[in-house]
């Protein structure tokens, strides 16, 4: 990619519900504990949006940050790609609907579905569209209302996700700044162990798939976790390869939030010290396609990345899919 223009993020914007879910809360709800969950997953708390609010919200509000870091209007975007399993419906695209809320006339606009992997192809695509010569600029959103199609009877489940959502805008940078690598890949073999069943042209909304919850996350968590530990590795080792760099080289390490284990994990097999990771999981729980981006806005808000540094970025997901990638902030 080092020939090609380089393409980086240009503006950055998060936002989360206001309404707080506790384990406390859970407690209540299920039968599980505080303790349980912590240790096993690392979660405290997750964010749930309210009744009144969708997935293009939760996107709008992150979107209008993203621009305004930017220095942009939205008459000036190119593109809108969201990464969401959630969109408000399964037609008008939820990208359509927040061009039409932001007043960006001119963008196309679209989303993309590759669960908690979906963020990182979303910036692997815009940047593939801008260094190609066809748009100038895209505005990338991770963003799900995951409590939407959680079982809040499920304790296997219900404790792992919140809502939220992050944007960033995708345009040319500096040389020598940017996008460096790209890994995205997929194992379809495993797309029965996390999924929405009902809801599609297969099995669309009767009475029989409510009764029988189809309409809400099912996970086989050992094996995912398996997937997950495995494959956070292969793609930082291609991505990394593919960049010219070195485990050592990588100044902050940016994982999905969906497990403190796997993220422990992941960091041992880098050997990279707590200071160089990014984790939020305990605030936001697993937000599927907003995980990666909540976590890198986050953690460059703090001023935990400094012009130069190099970020790796490592999602996974149902598909079951992946993606990772370098970036030079």
């Amino acid at each position: 990619m080092n020939n090609l223009k380089p393409v980086g993020i240009i503006g950055i914007g998060k936002y989360v519900p206001e309404k707080i879910l506790t384990n406390s809360d859970l407690e209540k709800m299920v039968e599980t504990s505080d303790e349980w969950i912590v240790s096993r997953t690392g979660i405290r708390e997750r964010h749930i949006a309210a009744p009144e609010q969708a997935t293009s919200d939760l996107a709008y509000e992150a979107a209008v940050k993203a621009l305004a870091s930017a220095g942009m209007t939205a008459e000036e975007l190119d593109l809108i790609i969201i990464a969401t399993i959630t969109p408000d419906m399964t037609f008008p695209s939820t990208a359509c609907i927040l061009q039409d809320k932001l007043g960006a006339k001119g963008a196309a606009a679209f989303d993309l579905s590759a669960a908690c992997s979906g963020f990182v192809y979303g910036l692997a695509t815009a940047t593939s569209f801008i260094q190609a010569g066809m748009y100038r600029n895209a505005l990338v959103i991770g963003a799900d209302c995951l409590s939407r199609i959680t079982d809040y009877t499920d304790r296997n489940t219900c404790v792992l996700f919140g809502d939220g959502a992050g944007a960033v805008v995708v345009g040319e940078v500096p040389e020598g700044r940017g996008f460096q690598s790209f890994d995205l890949g997929a194992e379809g073999a495993g797309g029965s162990l996390l999924k929405m069943e009902a809801g599609g042209s297969r099995l669309p909304a009767s009475p029989q798939t409510l009764e029988n919850k189809l309409h809400y996350i099912y996970m086989n968590g050992r094996e995912v976790f398996k997937f997950a530990v495995r494959v956070m590795a292969t793609a930082t080792d291609v991505v990394l390869e593919k960049a010219g760099l070195d485990k050592d080289d990588i100044d902050v390490f940016v994982p999905h939030q969906a497990n403190i284990r796997i993220i422990q994990s992941a960091m041992q097999r880098l050997n990279l010290p707590e200071e160089k990771v990014v984790i939020n999981v305990d605030k936001y729980a697993n937000t599927s396609a907003a995980s990666i981006p909540l976590a890198l806005v986050e953690a460059a808000e703090e001023g935990r990345m400094k012009e130069g540094d190099r970020v790796l970025m490592v999602g996974f997901g149902g598909g079951l899919t992946w993606g990772a990638s370098v970036l030079v902030w």
